[in-house]
């Protein structure tokens, strides 16, 4: 009787079979009816073939190995074939990949150097005559006819210039008359801005960051006055505004529409010009900088002549990152970073009314000790300039990405 056969030695035969079994584990669809395969034990190996004095017959040998299919490009083709077919350009599809989370290590898993590149092979493959035909053929629709979305981007310094020379020329119930309709004035010119140009929403814009815009250009009218009276025991009466600021506001919406439309124009272009992520990444970051940057200086020209404050600085560095990111398809982190800037304000008023409560003066201290050292409008400064560098940070990440820079 013969014993136990000794175990065989992992020979080239096992090595290699090993190999093709595990890249067919990774790769291979299901298997059709007639194919001659060989199922491998629980151990992963393939058994070795029996001994011929034995009388046992040998196992079956693989005939053909089933591959993967040879073109791993199609089955992601299929999955993204609306995107190819609606893209008017290899760029777009790039974007897209992008914004599904296919990363230039994805794509050499199907290939490719980079996303460009698989997105390139993508356009060239899929039809797109069902869609392009219904597309614009100029561009970003934000950016065409300039001269009309310039001259609504002007209305809200041309409403608020009005409004400063009014009040400076009447007094008593006329001046209040005037202040009324300044107001109703900007709450209806700054929609009609941003609604064309480069400073449109992309995509559904949230109602709610209305609210939240004029209740800040009113804290800038008078929120600083009205805390001023809170701290000091009031108001009694009416408190002081200061439209200074609020009119440097409006008359920088012009500079901010001209800076967006800088960016973005900029951006495509890096776009068309990058072969991977990173370096569009790389080159989109000091671009958005440099014009929030560029509009801060302008913004500060402006105070200048109209009153300088701090606070409304850091207003307009807020408002302009929150608007770059409502145009480029993040309206609701916009939305919700203004929302909590005003619930900061309201909080603010909030305590200083509280302290006057038996035994909560503690309540009031931080905003009592912000204002005795820098005075009422650092409560605005702080608020608005916290806000503005984390909106500024989300930024820096959110609007490098290819997929904030489609026409799609």
């Amino acid at each position: 009787m013969r014993g136990p056969a000794a175990p065989t030695s992992p020979g080239p035969w096992n090595t290699r079979s090993e190999a093709l079994l595990e890249t067919d584990a990774r790769t291979a669809g299901p298997v059709p009816t007639g194919t001659d395969t060989v199922a491998a034990p629980e151990s992963g190996h393939p058994a070795p073939p029996a001994d011929a004095d034995a009388g046992t017959p040998a196992a079956p040998v693989v005939r053909s190995v089933r591959r993967g299919p040879a073109d791993p490009v199609k089955a992601l083709m299929h999955r993204h074939r609306e995107l190819c077919e609606r893209a008017v350009d290899a760029l777009e599809i790039a974007a897209g990949l992008e914004a599904h989370g296919v990363t230039d290590r994805t794509a050499a898993r199907f290939r490719h150097r980079d996303v460009f590149s698989l997105a390139e092979e993508l356009y060239a493959r899929v039809p797109h005559g069902t869609w392009t035909a219904a597309r614009p053929v100029g561009g970003d629709p934000r950016h065409t006819g300039w001269a009309g979305w310039t001259l609504s981007a002007l209305a809200p310094g041309a409403v608020a210039a009005l409004t400063a020379a009014g009040l400076t020329l009447t007094e008593g119930s006329p001046r209040l008359a005037v202040g009324v309709a300044g107001v109703l004035g900007l709450a209806l010119a700054l929609p009609l801005a941003v609604r064309r140009g480069p400073l449109r929403a992309a995509g559904r814009p949230v109602p709610a960051a209305r609210l939240w815009t004029l209740w800040l250009l009113a804290y800038a009218l008078g929120g600083d006055g009205l805390l001023a009276g809170l701290l000091a025991g009031g108001p009694d009466g009416a408190w002081p505004l200061t439209p200074g600021p609020l009119l440097a506001l409006a008359l920088a919406v012009a500079p901010a529409a001209w800076c967006a439309r800088l960016f973005s124009r900029h951006a495509r272009r890096r776009l068309a010009a990058s072969r991977s992520l990173r370096d569009f990444a790389t080159g989109t970051r000091p671009l958005l900088l440099v014009t929030v940057a560029a509009h801060t200086a302008v913004l500060a020209g402006l105070l200048a002549l109209t009153g300088f404050a701090p606070g409304a600085l850091a207003l307009g560095v807020l408002l302009l990152t929150a608007r770059l990111l409502t145009a480029h398809g993040f309206a609701e982190t916009a939305s919700d970073t203004l929302a909590g800037v005003c619930a900061a304000q309201v909080l603010a008023l909030a305590t200083v009314l509280a302290a006057r409560l038996p035994g909560c003066d503690l309540l009031a201290y931080p905003v009592r000790a912000l204002a005795d050292s820098w005075g009422p409008g650092a409560v605005t400064t702080f608020v608005c300039g916290a806000g503005a560098l984390g909106l500024l940070a989300h930024a820096t990440a959110a609007l490098s990405r290819a997929s904030a820079h489609t026409t799609t």
